[in-house]
């Protein structure tokens, strides 16, 4: 199927979102251009509306759409912000309306859930990474539970995809094998107390992530082997957690001040 993009400059048009709620959208901003794709599923867009085990059930059918009937193309083109922005417009207008109704409550609404910029903060764009790492290198019986290792570890995950240069399959499959083979999880999303000098809400997890990326490039961390990796992770883990402290385990953040 072909879905035509819209044109170059739709985010800051003032008309755009009336347009939207008007259904006119293709009267003024489509381009010439367009990308070809087999299927036009319905998945879940937004989750800042979920809590709990249902934002978890509804990022695993998002990541397994992405799988599914989008990571197969070209990269180019389902890691282009105006593809997605395209599609949610002007192909999925109707399910928008019907699943997330506080867009036509504001521009502000509509903004944060259709038309968000495609960084880690957004949905798509980390289950579409997830989706595409785990396709690339995980063997097919291992998917699913690499999938639910990213929803169990999703504080440390974001802190991996904010870095360019960890934003790799190898790093981050490394990573939450490193973190499952020796039980980690639980202290990595836990918060560092009596740390003032650190700022607020750190998590030894994201300190270590901090530390490799301090440490590059005379520590290549994203392509090092497991064994190798384990080694930094490890010795950067006991920078601030020697074992003794009690632990707080803090919520996952799955974007920036939860939005």
């Amino acid at each position: 199927m072909e879905i035509k993009l819209l044109n170059d400059g739709y985010k800051k048009d003032d008309a755009f979102y009336q347009a939207f709620l008007d259904g006119t959208l293709q009267n003024n901003y489509l381009s010439e251009e367009f990308v070809t794709i087999g299927a036009v599923p319905d998945f879940p867009v937004y989750l800042g509306q979920s809590k709990g085990e249902e934002k978890e059930k509804q990022f695993l059918e998002l990541v397994k759409k992405m799988k599914e009937y989008f990571v197969y193309l070209d990269r180019g083109i389902y890691m282009q912000e105006r593809f997605w922005h395209s599609y949610l417009c002007l192909y999925k207008r109707e399910y928008i309306l019907a699943n997330y109704p506080q867009v036509l409550e504001s521009e502000k609404e509509f903004r944060k859930i259709v038309i968000k910029d495609f960084d880690w903060e957004n949905y798509i764009y980390k289950a579409i990474l997830v989706a595409q790492y785990v396709e690339d290198y995980v063997p097919e019986e291992q998917k699913e539970k690499y999938y639910r290792s990213v929803i169990d570890n999703m504080d440390i995950f974001n802190y991996i995809i904010k870095y360019e240069i960890f934003r790799n399959g190898h790093f981050l499959i490394n990573v939450l094998s490193i973190i499952e083979e020796n039980d980690l999880s639980k202290i990595l999303k836990s918060k560092i107390k009596n740390r003032p000098d650190l700022g607020k809400d750190e998590r030894y997890g994201r300190r270590v992530i901090f530390e490799l990326n301090k440490s590059y490039p005379q520590v290549m961390a994203p392509m090092l082997e497991k064994e190798q990796l384990q080694k930094y992770f490890m010795k950067f883990l006991g920078y601030y957690y020697q074992g003794e402290q009690e632990l707080e385990v803090g919520e996952d953040e799955w974007e920036e001040n939860n939005l």
